[in-house]
């Protein structure tokens, strides 16, 4: 959900599909060899929903990064406090220190990103505007209230083989609905949320 009032001319260019977040994360300078995690929320910016759910989404999604242990509850943490301030009606998305301040190596980063680059090429041809009232103001909150339940099954998810990755792709769906307004893939994102609680629910009780 991208704010208007109060944007500077140095506020980020905000990415549009899953490329462009891609290469904006890939430009970022790591000359220590690792990547700050408010480097590269500085580099999407802190004011749009949807690049903030598809960041959540990749980092989960790529088995190099996700397979780093707790990973996934830092992702389910940061889609936690980007919903509920956005459900609370905060315009500039507030994270606290000690997650701004998470690094992960950047080769890491680099070699995950590096694995997703081909479907995400095939992914964005696929995108486009459509069912456009599944990613309206009213349908934008009902995704953050989906995505802050699935934040809060992430780190239980840790404990179950593939279903975090499940809950990854989710949150890339998400994303990528909100950003390119394109209600299908938010209608596939609901199903797959479901599927990957009912998953770690079924194998945890």
């Amino acid at each position: 959900m991208a704010v208007s009032k109060g944007d500077t001319e140095d506020e980020p260019r905000e990415p549009h599909n899953l490329i462009e977040l891609i290469e904006t994360i890939e430009a970022i300078e790591t000359p220590s060899g690792k990547l700050r995690f408010d480097a590269v929320l500085e580099a999407i910016g802190r004011r749009s929903f949807g690049p903030l759910l598809l960041l959540a989404g990749l980092v989960t999604l790529a088995p190099v990064i996700s397979g780093i242990p707790g990973v996934p509850s830092l992702m389910g943490m940061f889609t936690f406090l980007v919903c509920a301030q956005l459900l609370v009606g905060r315009r500039t998305f507030w994270l606290p220190a000690w997650l701004r301040n998470r690094q992960l190596s950047s080769d890491k980063v680099h070699k995950g990103l590096g694995w997703m680059r081909k479907p995400s090429r095939m992914i964005d041809r696929l995108v486009y505007h459509r069912i456009s009232f599944m990613t309206g103001d009213f349908a934008i909150r009902v995704i953050a209230v989906t995505c802050f339940v699935l934040s809060i099954a992430m780190p239980p998810m840790e404990l179950v083989p593939l279903t975090v990755n499940i809950a990854g792709v989710a949150l890339t769906l998400f994303g990528l609905a909100i950003m390119a307004r394109d209600g299908l893939l938010s209608i596939i994102a609901f199903i797959i949320t479901g599927i990957s609680l009912f998953t770690m629910l079924y194998n945890l009780l």
